[in-house]
């Protein structure tokens, strides 16, 4: 997939809560072809403390709108100045990078896709996607608490949506993998999130039998596998997550 570096026009800035911003962007000319769970390299401007791009998930492509959405967490110099952007502010990014997830086969496929405070970003994408062929997915999203989950109403509107907070505010009290709707049958599962979260998921699958795919979230700097900072150890030796990934069957990793 051909790869672009463009100056995309900010067209829209949500401030979800106070660690959590939605970015909508747009451009003169018809937006890449990008597939779900890729993501793309930013230009961070006016932050001496960023050297580097920073990777964000592909949220949400409006083909209609031509609208990119990126979901981004202010936690460090590069993001929080992403946070402060304003309507008609440029943005370069990269994109698309990296492999995405596998769409379904058939529309009776039943898609189970797991994500976690920002991890799932990527799901809602796949989830239109999923939608379009046919298929109904399942989400499974995982918060500390109601205040700290993410565009329920945007996920609701292409599936089920199931909700666990640890501390019993919205949904059933505990992680995703205390969740009941795991006790009904799923062909495949999709996450994305915090590792420990991922790990946890990983071992349902493999214990239940269910293929999973799994979207890392290893330091990337460079996003096109030359720098060697984003490197997983796999069954195929050690690979870099920002070419080869970020999405592998889990069956690829050394969990």
């Amino acid at each position: 997939m051909k790869k672009s570096c463009i100056d995309l026009r900010v067209v829209g800035v949500e401030h979800l809560n106070e660690k959590y911003v939605l970015l909508r962007l747009t451009d003169s000319a018809p937006l890449p072809e990008m597939m779900p769970g890729q993501f793309v390299e930013v230009k961070v401007d006016d932050s001496p403390q960023t050297f580097l791009r920073r990777p964000i998930s592909i949220n949400f492509l409006d083909e209609e709108r031509n609208e990119l959405w990126l979901l981004v967490a202010a936690v460090g110099a590069g993001t929080r100045r992403m946070a402060r952007l304003k309507v008609g502010d440029a943005l370069n990014c990269v994109l698309p990078l990296g492999t995405g997830f596998t769409m379904p086969q058939t529309p009776d496929e039943r898609l189970l896709l797991i994500g976690g405070g920002v991890g799932v970003a990527p799901l809602l994408y796949f989830g239109k996607k999923i939608w379009e062929f046919g298929a109904r997915p399942t989400f499974l999203l995982g918060a500390r608490s109601a205040a700290d989950l993410l565009e329920l109403d945007e996920f609701a509107r292409y599936g089920e949506v199931c909700v666990t907070t640890e501390d019993g505010s919205l949904g059933e009290k505990g992680f995703v993998t205390d969740h009941s709707v795991l006790g009904s049958r799923f062909d495949r599962i999709s996450t994305c999130g915090p590792k420990p979260m991922m790990l946890s998921v990983a071992r349902y699958s493999r214990r239940s039998g269910i293929e999973c795919e799994a979207s890392l979230e290893n330091m990337m700097a460079c996003g096109l596998g030359a720098c060697l900072c984003c490197v997983e150890k796999t069954t195929e030796g050690n690979l870099c997550v920002c070419k080869e990934g970020p999405v592998f069957n889990i069956r690829r990793l050394l969990w």
